[in-house]
């Protein structure tokens, strides 16, 4: 059990929140307007691939737990680059909305918990952040639902990434859609995609806590063989 803000995640009742997704296309007469957060361009293009047909899809790129500012700009131009690709071959328009870095609020955000390890609070709260101001840009926008890439990645739990979007509904009252992007090869094609589209594919997830700890077990991986 994994409690975080409110939440309260049985980790052994797991829910295919990819079925929930499918059932809720299926209710649509017309494309909704969907504000879809962004964790970064390789991440982004399977998503969009498949959810283009069932919704109108502006990305929103809110990553202030990326670091360096150089990563961070380098991640966002690669964003970019591939909804620019992606329009000139596509009748589903991808729109963007940009945003500050606000590197400042996350580092407030995760203040003394920076060396737990990864999956664990300080994940959850990140994800909280980035999702909540997705949804209320969302309703400042007059978007029909929010979502988020994240659950493409098999480092992100789908089962916690989906209940903080459900809170987060909740509680602004709007409306989430739930996924979990990386299942049926999900993953494996937005690896695919971002070689077809020669997308940057960073090697950790954006915080340089992540980072620090990953090169820490791979230096204590090595030191064991």
């Amino acid at each position: 059990m994994m409690k975080m803000q409110g939440i309260v995640v049985m980790m052994e009742e797991k829910i295919n929140y990819q079925n929930k997704l499918l059932d809720l296309v299926k209710t649509f007469n017309d494309k909704p307007k969907l504000l879809l957060h962004s964790c970064c361009g390789p991440c982004s293009t399977q998503v969009i691939d498949f959810l283009k047909d069932y919704f109108i899809i502006t990305i929103y790129y809110y990553n202030p737990n990326i670091e360096p500012f150089e990563e961070y700009l380098k991640r966002k131009n690669e964003q970019i680059k591939f909804i620019q690709k992606f329009n000139e071959n596509s009748q589903n328009k991808i729109e963007f909305i940009d945003c500050d870095y606000d590197n400042n609020t996350y580092k407030n955000l995760v203040d003394n918990i920076e060396q737990i390890k990864e999956g664990g609070a300080r994940c959850s709260k990140c994800f909280y952040l980035r999702l909540e101001n997705t949804a209320k840009k969302a309703l400042e926008n007059n978007f029909d639902y929010f979502g988020t890439t994240l659950t493409v990645s098999p480092h992100k739990n789908s089962q916690v990434i989906n209940k903080i979007g459900e809170d987060i509904a909740n509680k602004l009252n709007i409306k989430y859609i739930y996924g979990d992007f990386k299942k049926n090869d999900g993953y494996k094609k937005s690896i695919e995609f971002a070689r077809e589209y020669d997308l940057y594919r960073q090697d950790y997830c954006g915080c340089l806590y992540g980072k620090d700890l990953q090169n820490k077990s791979m230096k204590k991986e090595e030191a064991i063989n």
